[in-house]
């Protein structure tokens, strides 16, 4: 790199002969050869038209312009080594940087919610900006679009490096006025109610639930199809629709609206949310402090989960053992 026509590299060259004022000494300094430590110096003695070192009896001495020049030439270094080589510390608390997260309607509902509450104390100036999913949201990781991923693992970009915060898996919700809610939840049953669902994005990509319905061909009736998860409570409270949801927002909805969650009769696999940040990003301390204070209110909230009485919740195992 040059500027005003000097290569800066031969800054530091510079600063080797002037501390040394010997080429074999700078050369080993530098780890260069003899013969490219002098042509270095004849590059720096054509830029400052000096000859910089001249030889005296057996010894090499400085001229004046050299002298002149020990002392900017190292502060220059010094600067340079505390502003960009050596990363600044990074404080959260007088932080005001922006984080742009992608991340869906549930992965803000059951975390991300949270995780801004903390962040109002331990980090109050900071901003956040929560953007929706993409059809393709590794693609917006890949273009630098966004900062941090918030997805199911199996969405997840391969070039990038990432974090698994959570498990969840799936239960049954409805109004806790339906009669199907007051019996036990059976397979039959189950495919007997009508259902809502949800799709996302311009590609109307399936729920996780309604996808691995379909792959292991069960026909559900699907009355109504939801543009998001958020919107699911209101279309099937005052009705006999059934929904199939994450546990952890089904939980959520349940202990303030007039809902009830049962079990499902069947397997379905757990889903498993992940963070994913770009690997340039990766040293990047501000971002690196946000992913950790994710992943510990993600943790915090794995323990209540599991500490908690699962009393909004009807175990059936005798009815599951009793279905084919």
């Amino acid at each position: 790199m040059r500027f005003q026509r000097l290569d800066l590299n031969l800054l530091v060259a510079l600063d080797a002969l002037l501390t040394e004022r010997s080429v074999s000494l700078a050369a080993e300094r530098l780890c260069l050869s003899q013969s490219a430590t002098s042509s270095a110096l004849g590059r720096l003695r054509d830029y400052f038209g000096d000859e910089l070192m001249v030889v005296r009896g057996r010894n090499m001495v400085l001229t004046a312009r050299a002298e002149e020049l020990i002392e900017p030439v190292r502060a220059v270094l010094d600067q340079i080594a505390q502003t960009i080589a050596v990363a600044p510390e990074f404080d959260p608390l007088t932080s005001d940087r922006q984080i742009r997260l992608m991340a869906s309607d549930y992965a803000t509902e059951v975390l991300l919610a949270e995780v801004l509450r903390d962040m109002k104390s331990s980090a109050p100036g900071m901003r956040f900006e929560i953007q929706p999913m993409l059809d393709q949201p590794a693609e917006a990781l890949d273009r630098n679009m966004i900062d941090l991923l918030l997805t199911l693992d199996v969405s997840l970009g391969p070039d990038h490096p990432s974090r698994i915060l959570f498990e969840d898996d799936h239960v049954v919700i409805g109004w806790d006025q339906n009669p199907a809610m007051h019996e036990p939840m059976t397979r039959e049953l189950y495919f007997s109610l009508s259902h809502v669902t949800c799709r996302f994005g311009k590609s109307r990509v399936p729920a996780f639930e309604d996808s691995f319905m379909r792959r292991m061909k069960q026909q559900r009736q699907v009355e109504v199809i939801a543009p998001s998860f958020m919107s699911v409570p209101g279309l099937v409270v005052g009705t006999n629709r059934i929904a199939t949801m994450h546990r952890r927002l089904a939980r959520h909805f349940a202990s303030f609206g007039p809902l009830v969650m049962r079990e499902l009769p069947f397997f379905v696999p757990p889903i498993r949310e992940a963070v994913q940040w770009h690997i340039a990003s990766n040293n990047d301390a501000g971002l690196r402090w946000v992913i950790e204070r994710i992943a510990l209110i993600a943790a915090e909230s794995n323990e209540r989960l599991r500490a908690a009485n699962a009393g909004t919740v009807v175990e059936l195992n005798a009815a599951r053992r009793s279905e084919p």
